[in-house]
């Protein structure tokens, strides 16, 4: 007889130590990461389905279970380090004696990914498993054709007392594509931001013979010469004097006439021009635009595929 007892005391012992399988949340079992707040989990405690439930972690990173008079503190644990404390707390209030807990991750929503700018599909998505800087352009579609030179990659980082500090990075487009650099293609934990601002443009207009939107490197030097030899040079109505109107980061607007026969007949010095400069020729007989005009012609050719009647590239 005691014989017998201690076979049942032993299947039972077995019974109790035999691991769950895991829950599945409608066919999910994300890969192992740190929890953090809105996730959802999956939670089943091996012979007592009343505890098998998904719960979502609250914004202070905490989760409820019922019976429980404490909520348990998940953010940044990994499912096995939950495991343990979700044991840890229904042994601790005498709910059950040695508990077998599983968790599975069945959403993640706090590690998001947002790609914006110069892409041709902006989204925001979580960083599930291993993702790098190139993956995240991929699942945005990849670069626009008004993709600039440089992509920024922000996140945030501890700073003086814990403080979060943002941090941005500066990746060249074509040392990450083009060269296939693999230390630009930066590995992806969540939190980041990347933003592809779009190529610098200047616009050329008034009485050249092809007006419009040109494109350019940030890292060149483009002059007056250089537009207009793109814009296919003057028309003989030009005058003798042409203006740049230039927006400075204050905001204020500047107006800067410059002596363009001069320049062409190389009695004066070529003068630089920066992205978003409007280089306006006006006829011979003195006429001009004003700069309100002037602005919402660039705004167009800005809104347009080929500029205004051209739209060409400085390489």
């Amino acid at each position: 007889m005691l014989g017998i007892i201690f076979l049942l005391f032993c299947g039972v012992a077995v019974a109790q130590t035999r691991p769950a399988p895991p829950v599945e949340i409608g066919g999910a079992n994300l890969p192992a990461q740190k929890v953090g707040s809105n996730d959802l989990i999956g939670v089943s405690i091996y012979g007592h389905p009343e505890f098998t439930r998904t719960v979502r972690v609250s914004a202070d990173g905490q989760i409820r279970l019922p019976m429980l008079e404490r909520r348990i503190k998940v953010d940044g644990l990994l499912p096995a380090e939950l495991e343990s404390a979700i044991a840890e707390a229904l042994r601790a209030e005498e709910i059950l004696v040695d508990p077998i807990v599983t968790v599975t991750i069945a959403e993640y929503h706090s590690r998001p990914i947002s790609v914006a700018g110069a892409v041709r599909n902006p989204t925001t998505f979580q960083a599930v498993g291993g993702v790098s800087l190139l993956d995240a352009i991929t699942r945005a579609g990849g670069l626009s054709p008004e993709a600039g030179l440089e992509i920024l990659l922000s996140r945030s980082q501890p700073g003086e007392g814990g403080k979060p500090v943002a941090l941005t990075q500066r990746i060249p487009v074509k040392g990450l594509i083009d060269a296939a650099n693999p230390e630009l293609n930066i590995p992806l934990h969540g939190g980041e931001e990347i933003r592809v601002p779009e190529v610098g443009k200047i616009f050329v207009v008034g009485n050249v013979k092809k007006p419009g939107a040109y494109r350019v490197q940030d890292t060149s030097e483009t002059t007056v010469l250089q537009m207009l030899a793109l814009a296919e040079g003057l028309t003989p109505y030009s005058g003798k004097r042409a203006f740049i109107y230039r927006r400075e980061g204050s905001g204020s607007k500047n107006e800067i006439p410059i002596e363009l026969r001069k320049i062409m007949n190389r009695k004066s010095t070529d003068v630089p021009l920066i992205a978003n400069d409007i280089l306006y020729i006006p006829d011979n007989r003195g006429r001009r635009m004003s700069m309100a005009a002037l602005e919402k012609i660039a705004s167009f050719a800005a809104g347009t595929v080929s500029g205004v009647l051209i739209y060409s590239t400085i390489r």
